[in-house]
């Protein structure tokens, strides 16, 4: 195996690999190196990265394979870690200035079992500042590019982690998403992203943005995200919103397939502006159901019809609690953000709650409407890649800083915890990826991975690859 197929090799196949001896986590992370600096200029996708961390951990992973000890389940794979998210003894600068050159002390839990797994962190990948948008580009690390179309958005705050795994920078790559970011860029980049159930992957420090931060995997294959989310799920005691309950052997059930459950599919939610292609690559990638042994039936979800104006509100009041940086900060700031902040201005506590409580009131119609459906099929994002350095594609209306316009299928999920995943299905005319969303049931995750899984086999797309 030469070293650029090493580079795209699935984690479940170099783990074993790396345990019979038919390649070396020197020799994979080695190549894996050799291909972000052969090409990662055109892409942009790390924040920080640590090649002399990743070679010593390399050869203390290839120095416990050959004393025959026990090994952990990545064992000698390399991964990555978003740069929101604190990995001991390297920078969490947050895509901004107002963090530049802090150093984590410690490591984020998820982070600490990757490791504790065998894991070979090569470094943390690119976010949007502060993690406030759906397009890959901050003031601190600037654009990173589509792998697909160089110049484009790679999607949202995740985008260096969706840019890495579609790039062949490694199999396993750890995203947050707290309006889309792990479902965008798997959407944008032509990957699979899955967004888990609130608080089954922890998160610590524990954010104060309402309960909508999900940490889940960025990966090629459905079958490398479950073995990333058995090893980085699980309650952890720093974050008091984990679940109590171990994840769920995520890999041995992967193959179960979804006969007989009830899935519904809404092009739309009813309110949602689609491009006219993806709306007819989707509805495609619809029709593979059939064969998976379930009955598709086309709904228009009952969620509350104010979900829109609320996810506007409580996205710029959330983010209008970095307003403080303004003072010091505002012109080496993403002005978007800027925007986005001082629209929260003057906002009372009374407003706030008064909108949480309609919030809470959407998260019960979302639950209602599981109770009848198993799974629910949309598109995962309204558009494909468009140009970086806008916030919204030149055919859609302007806004100062709305990029939620273009992507109102993902925050209804976030808004109600329950999993939901980009699947690739599709190319537009001019090449770019499309992503089928597999939304479920509250705790449903291995449903969702199912039902991936069974639509992979069906379609399969780890084989595509961008030319860089």
């Amino acid at each position: 195996m030469d070293d650029t197929e090493l580079c795209f090799t699935p984690a479940t196949t170099l783990a074993a690999m790396i345990r019979s001896k038919e390649v070396s986590p020197v020799e994979t992370t080695r190549a894996v190196l050799d291909r972000i600096a052969a090409v990662d200029a055109k892409v942009n996708a790390f924040a920080a990265l640590d090649a002399d961390g990743a070679m010593a951990a390399a050869r203390a992973a290839e120095a416990a394979v050959m004393a025959g000890g026990a090994l952990g389940p990545l064992h000698g794979v390399v991964a990555t870690v978003k740069d929101l998210a604190d990995v001991a003894g390297l920078p969490t600068e947050r895509g901004s200035h107002t963090a530049k050159g802090k150093i984590a002390d410690l490591d984020t839990p998820f982070a600490a079992r990757l490791k504790a797994a065998g894991a070979v962190i090569l470094g943390k990948t690119t976010t949007s500042e502060l993690g406030w948008t759906g397009v890959s580009r901050s003031p601190l690390t600037g654009i990173t590019h589509n792998p697909w179309r160089h110049g484009h958005n790679a999607g949202a705050s995740s985008a260096g982690a969706g840019a890495a795994a579609a790039a062949g920078f490694g199999p396993l790559h750890q995203g947050s998403d707290g309006a889309g970011s792990i479902r965008m860029p798997a959407h944008f980049c032509g990957v699979f992203g899955l967004k888990p159930t609130f608080g089954r992957v922890p998160n610590w420090p524990v954010p104060n943005n309402d309960q909508t931060s999900h940490n889940g995997p960025l990966t090629r294959t459905v079958a490398d995200a479950a073995l990333m989310m058995e090893v980085m799920a699980g309650p952890a005691p720093l974050d008091h919103w984990t679940l109590e309950a171990p994840p769920a052997d995520y890999s041995a059930r992967l193959g179960e397939g979804i006969a007989g459950l009830r899935v519904a599919y809404s092009p739309d939610l009813g309110h949602a502006r689609v491009d006219p292609e993806i709306a007819t690559l989707v509805a495609d990638a619809v029709k593979a159901f059939a064969g998976l042994g379930v009955t598709v039936e086309e709904v228009t979800p009952p969620f509350e019809t104010d979900g829109p104006d609320l996810v506007r509100f409580m996205w710029s009041t959330q983010m209008g609690t970095y307003a403080p940086f303004l003072a010091e900060y505002r012109d080496r700031m993403d002005p978007g953000l800027v925007a986005c902040m001082e629209e929260a201005e003057g906002r009372s506590a009374a407003e706030y709650l008064a909108v949480r409580g309609r919030k809470l009131r959407y998260i019960e119609s979302v639950n209602r409407f599981f109770q009848d459906w198993d799974l629910l099929l949309t598109p995962a994002v309204s558009v494909a890649a468009f140009p970086a350095e806008r916030l919204q594609p030149a055919h859609w209306p302007e806004h100062p800083w709305d990029w939620i316009s273009w992507a109102e299928f993902s925050w209804p999920f976030n808004f109600s915890g329950t999993p939901a995943a980009s699947v690739p299905c599709g190319f537009t005319k001019d090449g770019l990826p499309v992503g089928l969303q597999i939304a479920g049931r509250r705790f449903a995750d291995l449903t969702v991975l199912q039902a991936a899984a069974a639509f992979e086999q069906a379609r399969p797309w780890a084989d595509k690859r961008p030319s860089l």
